[in-house]
């Protein structure tokens, strides 16, 4: 399938952005990508036209209104949601996460187990970890295979017992990134009698969500990993969110999902999240695709993904040979569908703050440090005041990006070695 890179990168004003006349190459997407310029005209356009709050009669209060619904239905469409009822809007994953896991846990009793990975985001494992100090549960760790890189069935099995409360997921590993098989995970822990979680924060930007089939009762992303604005969503289930009594003002809606929106929405956010669902909805229209817009957003991601999956092997196999230079996660070409285009590696006696410091002086921008993968890092014995360098591709880069930093990667770490 044909992807037409230079149509999409001409909707993204900051890639043609310079520094001093040099050219910027975005490689730090997996802690936020670039918008597209819809994005930001919907953001200024409700601001400067429909900027009033909610509940009033006069024109301004009615739009606002229109822009919150049109959100919601939006990323119903998204994450093949029943309704849109299920989709709760925050400031971002892990606020949502830590109100979500207080309220969750108001009918939680001493000695009742809540299983987190050793895969995750610290988002979906400390409010895990303190509301089981606060409440008197027992955690149980579950470790992901060094081999497969993926949290195996098995594992699960193992951590599982008739206490077991909740199950925290992870998706795609945002320092690995490894896909996990979550309807698999889910069904098992479902079984148990255990509510499922799944952060896909890092899943969302590659690959499309359906949370009906994977049968979970809770999964949280977020619009600015996926050329959104910085806001974070989650869906819940509808009978399990309807049932739960969140903490909120004594006067505000008990509708859903208001109950658990507290206070003032990011109206103008919200515009600019609708029009990033229409961006995925307009590139799945570029590939012929018809139908309803979650038809749409589902070409846009083939598209993307055999794209994407390309540029993953590409970088993969341009730095895995350089001498004392280790890629954690997964490197065979045959399995390339099932990680996201985040590579992460070390190199032997280099911090990754030095390899990241020069490859930012070239205009290259990539991440160093544990990137808040904080259990990944510990398991694999990686210094987390260290952590890894972390390269993650988006849809907009481009095969040329990739050689430029395959290239300057190899001659930083042959310089860096000089010097020592």
């Amino acid at each position: 399938m044909t992807f037409e890179i230079d149509a999409v990168r001409a909707q993204f004003p900051a890639l043609s952005l310079t520094d001093e006349g040099r050219r910027r190459i975005y490689l730090d997407n997996p802690a936020g990508t670039q918008v597209p310029r819809r994005v930001a005209d919907a953001v200024a356009r409700c601001l400067l036209e429909t900027n009033a709050n909610l509940g009033g009669y006069f024109a301004t209060t009615v739009a606002a209104q229109q822009v919150v619904d049109a959100a919601h239905a939006a990323m119903a469409d998204f994450l093949g949601a029943a309704t849109p009822e299920e989709i709760i809007i925050g400031a971002n994953m892990t606020t949502l996460t830590y109100h979500m896991s207080r309220t969750i846990g108001r009918d939680f009793r001493p000695g009742d187990e809540i299983v987190v990975t050793r895969m995750d985001h610290e988002g979906n494992v400390s409010p895990w970890l303190q509301l089981a100090e606060d409440r008197g549960l027992t955690v149980r760790f579950l470790p992901f295979d060094a081999t497969s890189w993926q949290i195996e069935p098995a594992a699960l099995q193992d951590v599982l017992t008739e206490r077991t409360r909740l199950v925290a997921l992870n998706y795609a590993s945002n320092l690995t990134g490894s896909i996990n098989r979550v309807k698999e995970l889910t069904g098992i822990a479902k079984r148990a009698g255990a509510l499922v979680y799944i952060d896909a924060v890092q899943f969302a930007p590659h690959g499309p969500v359906d949370v009906r089939d994977i049968g979970c009762d809770f999964l949280a992303c977020s619009a600015y990993k996926f050329f959104g604005p910085h806001m974070g969503m989650l869906w819940g289930r509808h009978d399990v969110i309807d049932a739960l009594q969140p903490y909120k003002c004594r006067c505000s809606s008990n509708d859903l999902p208001e109950r658990f929106e507290l206070g003032t929405p990011q109206i103008e956010l919200m515009a600019g999240l609708s029009a990033t669902v229409g961006y995925f909805e307009e590139l799945g229209a570029r590939t012929d695709a018809s139908g309803s817009r979650r038809e749409k957003i589902a070409a846009a991601y083939r598209a993307s993904i055999a794209y994407e999956n390309g540029l993953a092997t590409q970088l993969i196999d341009g730095i895995r040979d350089i001498p004392g230079l280790t890629i954690h996660g997964i490197t065979d070409a045959s399995r390339i569908a099932e990680r996201v285009p985040t590579v992460s590696f070390t190199v032997e006696g280099i911090r990754p703050e030095t390899i990241a410091r020069q490859l930012a002086e070239e205009g290259i921008f990539v991440w160093s440090g544990h990137n808040y993968a904080w259990e990944i890092v510990h398991q694999l014995g990686i210094p987390a005041e260290e952590g890894v360098v972390r390269i993650g591709i988006a849809h907009y880069n481009t095969a040329g990006e990739i050689d430029e930093t395959v290239e300057a990667v190899r001659r930083i770490v042959a310089m860096l070695r000089q010097v020592r």
